[in-house]
């Protein structure tokens, strides 16, 4: 494992780490989560067999935040940027995979170098869709989405400090 002791560099890993846990793999909004060598390797393009985690996922959040028909139009997006963000994920876990028995040392961290910088892009372009859905939403919507926020970093920090440790 690589040490990160630029502080800087170890929140950016660490956010990443929450937020890919929490939109990827969380078990929360699963029935069943991977191994986490295997978490971003399951989130493919919609209508692909291996698609079911990502959607299962979004149908769970659907749920459990109650969205609302004047909604839609922000779900969708913040839907179609979780999708695409694990079919970015799931693209370069694949390339990384096919070239994992001819990498160098340096190709493999740089190669880490590209899964965080697909963490930190994923997460442009997230936000913005959910900061929008999260404005549509009543009173009672947000609490629950910052509940579910709140639970899922507070749990995931925790597996981030078990194995720096």
């Amino acid at each position: 494992m690589i040490s990160l002791t630029n502080p800087t560099a170890r929140a950016a890993t660490a956010a990443a780490a929450l937020v890919s846990a929490f939109f990827l793999a969380s078990p929360s909004f699963a029935a069943s989560s991977p191994a986490p060598s295997q978490q971003a390797m399951v989130a493919t393009a919609p209508e692909s067999p291996g698609d079911a985690p990502v959607d299962t996922r979004i149908k769970e959040l659907h749920r459990r935040l109650h969205i609302t028909d004047a909604q839609k139009a922000q779900w969708d997006n913040l839907a179609q940027v979780m999708r695409d963000n694990a079919q970015a994920m799931a693209d370069l876990e694949k390339q990384r995979a096919s070239d994992a028995k001819s990498m160098t040392a340096v190709a493999v961290v740089k190669s880490y170098s590209e899964v965080i910088q697909a963490h930190e892009d994923g997460m442009k372009k997230f936000i913005p869709a959910f900061e929008d859905l999260y404005n549509s939403m009543s009173d009672a919507q947000k609490k629950t989405a910052d509940s579910l926020f709140r639970s899922n970093a507070r749990t995931e920090a925790k597996k981030v400090a078990s194995k720096a440790s």
